[in-house]
């Protein structure tokens, strides 16, 4: 493989993939990217330009996604509809980028053969109770519990379907939460990192004992990619790094790192059906493909991650004020 396209490659964790093959391999990559309000052609501005090409566009648009299949060794499939609460707000963009979107990848695919990467997430697993000692599977059966965990769900139902039913050489990857450069402000960790920074208290839904398994982005790419070049055709593998913390926890190490009192924090009101704990269970893909993560200590990597926001404040400014003013009006 020499020519790859990553769709969504100018969102959080597709362009923290990106900047891994540039470092790692030799690939030319192709972005292609609506550049929705996630996406962000910044997180892509200093990568060589005779290395990674980018395109604006649609993966609904079959012409222009069969004009770059023709052309393209390998996909990884990133771009999606992702925020929960957005999809409890408005659950239409899921269904079309997630589900009509993937069908639309998954048909040039076929015409052309080409290998394909399908990310998802651990969401479409639902959840475990606080003190369920499991953790997630290949094998866990599916229980979705948002517009958004739903349509990711049935993205991956569509795209064991065409490995099936029409030899698509693809493969399946469902990871727990990414943390990292990159991400939007929108989400949990960058969101109370920027509130320190801009001198507002950081809030916590409800008790804030919903636990979350998280691994950096740079562990998540080098899996992807360790996937990409040896995993089975047809195979789903997990991607954790052993990385569980509540909620509470991860907000006052943040609070701890960047110099302030543990408990200088909000509890909002709860979101609505929100899942009470993930756990990745990656043996599959330590044993077979022997992947391991290289941010094993989450405090450092989170330290990393504060300092990369302290010194990268013009890429997340104007996000920033449009993402509190949305929550404000949310009373979060």
């Amino acid at each position: 493989m020499s020519r790859l396209l990553v769709t969504g490659g100018a969102g959080f964790i597709g362009s923290n993939f990106v900047h891994h093959l540039v470092a790692h391999t030799d690939h030319h990559v192709t972005v292609l990217d609506k550049l929705t309000y996630a996406g962000n052609r910044a997180s892509l501005a200093d990568l060589p330009e005779d290395r990674v090409t980018f395109v604006h566009g649609d993966i609904l648009d079959a012409g222009l996604v069969d004009e770059l299949f023709a052309d393209t060794d390998a996909v990884v499939h990133y771009a999606a509809e992702s925020h929960n609460d957005n999809s409890l707000h408005d659950p239409r963009p899921f269904l079309d980028t997630n589900i009509a979107g993937t069908y639309t990848l998954l048909e040039a695919a076929r015409r052309h053969g080409t290998r394909l990467h399908h990310i998802s997430t651990d969401e479409v697993y639902g959840d475990l109770a606080l003190d369920d000692p499991g953790r997630f599977t290949e094998h866990t059966p599916y229980n979705p519990s948002s517009p958004y965990s739903s349509t990711k769900a049935g993205s991956d139902l569509l795209v064991r379907a065409w490995v099936r039913s029409f030899g698509v050489q693809a493969t399946i990857s469902n990871c727990s939460n990414n943390y990292g450069p990159y991400q939007h402000v929108e989400k949990f960790i960058p969101r109370q990192i920027t509130n320190v920074i801009r001198g507002i208290r950081p809030k916590l839904y409800g008790a804030g004992h919903n636990v979350r398994d998280w691994i950096h982005a740079e562990d998540h790419s080098s899996a992807v990619l360790t996937i990409l070049e040896r995993g089975r055709i047809g195979e789903t593998y997990l991607i954790g790094a052993d990385g569980e913390k509540d909620n509470k926890t991860v907000i006052e190490l943040i609070l701890t790192l960047m110099g302030e009192d543990a408990g200088a924090y909000d509890h909002v009101t709860d979101r609505a059906g929100h899942d009470l704990r993930y756990a990745i269970d990656s043996t599959k893909l330590r044993d077979e493909l022997g992947w391991q993560p290289r941010y094993r200590d989450f405090e450092a990597g989170l330290a990393d991650t504060i300092d990369w926001y302290r010194t990268h404040e013009d890429w997340w400014a104007t996000a920033k004020d449009a993402t509190e003013a949305f929550y404000a009006s949310k009373g979060q």
